[in-house]
């Protein structure tokens, strides 16, 4: 008896040693579009929580963001600004890592001159947080700044996502003390915005 036990519990350990082999766990990034995933349909209101440039473009204006389109890999959310309609966050899945891009348009829907700039993951990142550092397309796009200011080649974007809690867009620009970040409250969904520019309702 007590060897058939052993034996039984010889197999029992080879199963749970092969089938914890075949079974890796999540990639951070996996977590992090999964729970993305699970805001679609959804919009938040956000607020400034940083904003070096005291930018009037933002100071004292309604934000919200409208996880508005999901596929299996892209989502799109548009930004609103006050009345203003013509930014749109878009995240794309490639190659097991993470692009945000930044799709800017005018009233009638056509591009901005300085549209689509933005980076990859350079790595799978972490569940809550993941890293945009520009691209190429970047630095071609974003004008350059006057006298030795960084250029845009050293923005790094960055996403925190803390399920139920709060969605924050970052932007830090290396080597200055521009730092631009907007926090939205996930714990209470709004009414959808109007469609942002360039969309059909």
């Amino acid at each position: 008896m007590i060897k058939n036990f052993l034996i039984g519990l010889f197999v029992v350990m080879v199963f749970t040693s092969f089938s914890s082999a075949q079974t890796k766990p999540s990639a951070a990034n996996d977590i992090f579009w999964s729970e993305l995933q699970k805001l679609c349909g959804k919009s938040f209101a956000g607020s400034i929580a940083v904003d070096t440039s005291n930018s009037p473009d933002f100071a004292g204006k309604a934000m919200v963001m409208n996880v508005r389109s999901c596929e299996k890999h892209r989502i799109r959310i548009p930004f609103h600004v006050g009345e203003e309609r013509s930014r749109t966050w878009v995240l794309i899945r490639k190659n097991g890592r993470i692009e945000l891009k930044h799709d800017h348009r005018h009233k009638d829907g056509k591009s901005d001159a300085v549209t689509m700039y933005g980076g990859t993951s350079s790595n799978s990142g972490m569940a809550t947080r993941q890293f945009f550092p520009a691209d190429e397309e970047t630095v071609r796009v974003v004008a350059p700044p006057a006298g030795n200011a960084p250029s845009a080649a050293a923005n790094v974007w960055w996403i925190d996502l803390v399920p139920g809690e709060h969605f924050v867009y970052n932007l830090r620009r290396l080597g200055s003390d521009r730092l631009f970040s907007v926090k939205f409250d996930l714990k209470n969904a709004i009414a959808t915005p109007s469609a942002p520019w360039g969309w059909k309702e």
